[in-house]
């Protein structure tokens, strides 16, 4: 039990894991508990639908958070902004040392957020949706693989490391069972065999 609660503990710092991951029977849960339905329109949507990047303390917004969190030795500037540090992208495996290079990926990202059930929320749950740091919202990635992605669901897209489809899909299913959005039928059983890849 020892060695298992130092492995918890440990692995998400050391692969800057976000917060609040449950176990895979707990996701499994989740997962049956959401409900399918056809996407939603797009009609209405824009990134200012979901106000991103808010002040969370002192001079700190929500993206210099995640990339002091996802990050190793990181050292910041008087306007919160890291001067130094690496950051290893979960996604592609690659570590890259400017926060120049370096994206905040929205996991379930904010367009299909709006077609998921966002679209009727109020701006102010938009904008706690997109700045939440409670939950495995929110990841610190390469540029390059946040912009392959885009706002695709895991029907369409998935990160190109296999060894993280377990971790990806718990991201996922969690943040849409969280703020009770819904998923296609082709999103979740690409969920569905993403998740059974899991071992924890």
């Amino acid at each position: 039990m020892a060695v298992a609660t130092t492995i918890v503990v440990l692995a998400p710092k050391a692969l800057a894991f976000p917060p609040d991951v449950p176990s895979k029977s707990q996701v499994q849960s989740e997962l049956n508990a959401l409900r399918v339905a056809t996407e939603g329109s797009m009609t209405g949507y824009s990134r200012d639908q979901f106000p991103h990047w808010h002040t969370v303390s002192g001079t700190c917004d929500t993206r210099e958070m995640v990339l002091k969190r996802d990050g190793t030795n990181v050292t910041v500037g008087s306007n919160c902004y890291p001067t130094s540090g690496s950051w290893f992208s979960y996604y592609d495996g690659v570590t890259r040392t400017s926060a120049s290079e370096i994206s905040i990926d929205h996991i379930v990202p904010l367009a299909e957020a709006w077609r998921s059930g966002a679209s009727s929320w109020t701006i102010s749950r938009r904008e706690a949706f997109a700045n939440d740091l409670d939950g495995p919202q929110l990841i610190a990635v390469t540029t390059e693989i946040n912009s392959s992605k885009g706002d695709r669901d895991p029907s369409a897209w998935k990160p190109p490391r296999t060894s993280t489809y377990c971790g990806y899909s718990k991201f996922w299913i969690h943040t849409k069972y969280r703020w009770g959005l819904t998923l296609q039928s082709a999103e979740k059983s690409a969920l569905q065999t993403m998740l059974n890849t899991c071992s924890y």
